[in-house]
């Protein structure tokens, strides 16, 4: 092993330890009476995102496996999150990286990888980024790192800290201990093969419900079990959605998905900063609609219980879009009926 491994190695490992965990709040929903709703706050890493803990897993694996050594120019395809943790983690490590991404990403992530040294490489639909990422690291004679195959492999999902673990620590001294279900949404589909695999190793009852934004493939090939499926169609919540089913999405570790409507997801995330004081990424908003609807059924049945889900980021990287009501109307439209019914939650 070469000192510059064994170097780039215990930086991961120290920047693990100033970052090891994130907070766990319990939202406050007074027409939800003994159902409670759980929020874990990603977006306290380095990074102001969950792709933090990804992008450290995804470059531990690459070194560990000879893929990265010193001066390899790293190139990933990521429609934001991920390429600003990948940046953060290639400075650390004083590797050049690239990140091949849609154009309509939003401008303060564009300027977040570029404040890093991070260099981005521009494709006009999102289905472009896999071969544009090759390409380009082959031209370079990079390492490709490439998310969305890598993701539910290179995690420890059995533990050493993981979002799973986490989650599961933080609840041991609440009422309900044991959720009902953990509801995440999928972009590369790691996360969730994460939860869903140590809800299984940890002999749990908790059910993985996994929820999908419009114009992606996730939702119908989970339902018609076809991985085959493609769109054309461009999504609008950021860092999650796919045009294609990803090599990292589990769908046998996954016990129920639901579909929810992108002005479902932006009403959702302006309610969550009213009862919450905080701005979310549309991804949260997803995850916590899905949530909603959850523990109305729950409500019905007469159950009590738990429900957790993710702040996958914050919202300050949206104020020019989901934060902006110009850009709302003209991208997603009218959400007025969505915030209506969120507003009868209290």
């Amino acid at each position: 092993m070469s000192q510059w491994t064994r170097t780039a190695l215990k930086i991961l490992s120290s920047d693990q330890l100033r970052t090891s965990d994130t907070h766990l709040y319990r939202l406050d929903i007074p027409a939800l009476q003994g159902i409670d709703i759980y929020l874990k706050d990603e977006s306290t890493h380095p990074t102001g995102s969950l792709k933090h803990r990804l992008a450290r897993s995804l470059f531990l694996h690459a070194i560990c496996s000879g893929k990265v050594r010193e001066g390899t120019h790293v190139v990933e395809a990521s429609s934001g999150s991920t390429a600003v943790s990948e940046a953060y983690f290639a400075k650390l490590l004083g590797l050049p990286f690239t990140a091949v991404m849609p154009a309509s990403t939003t401008r303060s992530k564009i300027t977040q990888v570029e404040r890093l040294g991070g260099r981005c490489h521009f494709v006009d639909h999102a289905a472009q980024v896999y071969a544009a990422a090759e390409q380009l690291a082959r031209e370079t004679g990079g390492h490709y790192m490439d998310q969305f195959t890598y993701a539910e492999r290179a995690t420890d999902w059995r533990g050493n800290n993981n979002i799973a673990e986490s989650i599961f620590r933080q609840l041991t001294e609440e009422p309900h201990p044991e959720p009902e279900a953990i509801v995440m949404s999928a972009g590369t589909g790691g996360t969730s093969a994460t939860l869903g695999r140590y809800i299984r190793y940890a002999g749990l009852n908790t059910q993985l419900v996994v929820v999908d934004p419009e114009n992606s493939v996730f939702y119908d090939s989970y339902q018609q079990r076809d991985s085959t499926l493609t769109s054309q169609a461009s999504g609008r919540i950021e860092g999650i959605g796919r045009p294609q089913v990803e090599a990292s999405f589990l769908p046998e570790v996954i016990d129920r998905m639901i579909k929810v409507p992108d002005a479902a997801s932006i009403a959702t995330i302006h309610w969550l900063e009213q009862i919450l004081g905080r701005k979310a990424g549309g991804s949260t908003g997803t995850n916590l609609w899905g949530v909603l609807q959850l523990a109305q059924e729950m409500q019905k049945a007469g159950k009590t219980g738990s429900l957790v889900t993710l702040m996958c980021d914050g919202g300050e990287r949206y104020l020019d879009t989901y934060y902006n009501a110009g850009w709302v109307a003209e991208h997603i439209g009218d959400i007025t009926p969505w915030s209506e019914q969120l507003a009868r939650l209290g």
